[in-house]
């Protein structure tokens, strides 16, 4: 079993879409019941910690380096339709990381934005060439002139396949969120596809949230609004989104806040300023998603600190059992 090559060792499994033969469909990068099955099997049940006991021992600074747990980002349906009953027929407890936008009517757009481009489309790259019509720009000086940012993406983030880090680059690093959003709610009106009935179908309820609680999972800090850019926020606006995300959560499991001390930052994206600000809230660990040493983050190792921790995408596990 590949954990510690080199000094590259991750400490958690990263999971987001589940699909099945009812109600979630499958699409980019979901997968099934038997697939999640497979991926337990293949890393060991042995090697993977309930999530209070990973939080414990990472704490008192003796975890293993064998020992991962296993982490579900974003607060979506699917993952309480289909990973939950495996989780709790293998004993298995886990991380939620959720953003709460979605507990206060008013959710960000993101999961939506990914239904649409993945259950509309016959297949992503029709969806990118659709979306790219919409923007006045030239594509291939745009993609030049960023050649080098797009290079450090393909490096960061292997899960992801080129169009899909083009379409990010667009989307973060040239479009406001403002555009962005105005853009992709005119195609969904030209598809017809009405939005206010996929809440339901997508997000987790409060009920699913005290539901996880109760079972011994740990539901943990995702931001409140899930900017995918954190780092280009302001320190006031970084320490209101984890800020609401706090006291939402907690309200909602009637739980003290000094017990919720856990987290992942929305698309791996953080700064010194991120870590600060989880300090001052109180939160002991917080999950990435990269598997390189950032330097300019002052990175000196994978697991560069409680607040850094290596995860791994389910889809590089994947690739492995291959």
């Amino acid at each position: 079993m590949y954990f510690n090559r080199s000094n590259r060792f991750y400490h958690g499994i990263m999971f987001h879409h589940f699909h099945d033969n009812k109600i979630h469909s499958k699409g980019q990068g979901s997968i099934s019941r038997d697939q999640l099955l497979k991926i337990i099997k293949f890393i060991g049940r042995k090697n993977i910690l309930n999530a209070n006991v990973f939080y414990e021992k990472l704490i008192a600074n003796k975890l293993k380096d064998n020992e991962t747990c296993l982490t579900f980002d974003d607060g979506i349906k699917c993952q309480f339709d289909v990973a939950l009953p495996v989780l709790e027929e293998l004993k298995i407890k886990s991380f939620f990381f959720v953003y709460t936008s979605i507990f206060v009517g008013k959710p960000d757009n993101l999961e939506i934005f990914r239904y649409f481009r993945t259950n509309f489309y016959e297949n992503i790259n029709l969806f990118y060439n659709d979306f790219y019509l919409n923007l006045d720009v030239d594509l291939k000086y745009f993609f030049k002139k960023n050649s080098k940012i797009l290079k450090f993406q393909i490096k960061k983030f292997p899960v992801f396949s080129v169009e899909d880090l083009k379409f990010r680059l667009i989307r973060d690093n040239f479009l406001s969120k403002k555009k962005y959003d105005s853009i992709m709610l005119k195609m969904i009106k030209k598809k017809k596809l009405d939005i206010s009935q996929l809440y339901s179908k997508l997000f987790f309820s409060k009920k699913d949230l005290v539901k996880l609680d109760s079972l011994g999972h740990l539901v943990g800090l995702h931001s409140h609004n899930h900017p995918t850019k954190f780092e280009n926020l302001t320190p006031m606006k970084q320490k209101h989104e984890y800020k609401k995300c706090l006291d939402i959560i907690s309200n909602i499991l009637k739980k003290d806040k000094e017990l919720i001390s856990y987290m992942s930052h929305p698309c791996g994206n953080y700064d010194l300023q991120t870590l600060e600000i989880l300090n001052q809230l109180g939160i002991k660990i917080g999950f990435k998603e990269t598997m390189i040493v950032e330097k300019n983050k002052g990175m000196k190792r994978i697991n560069n600190s409680n607040l850094e921790i290596a995860r791994v995408d389910h889809s590089e596990i994947i690739k492995r059992m291959k």
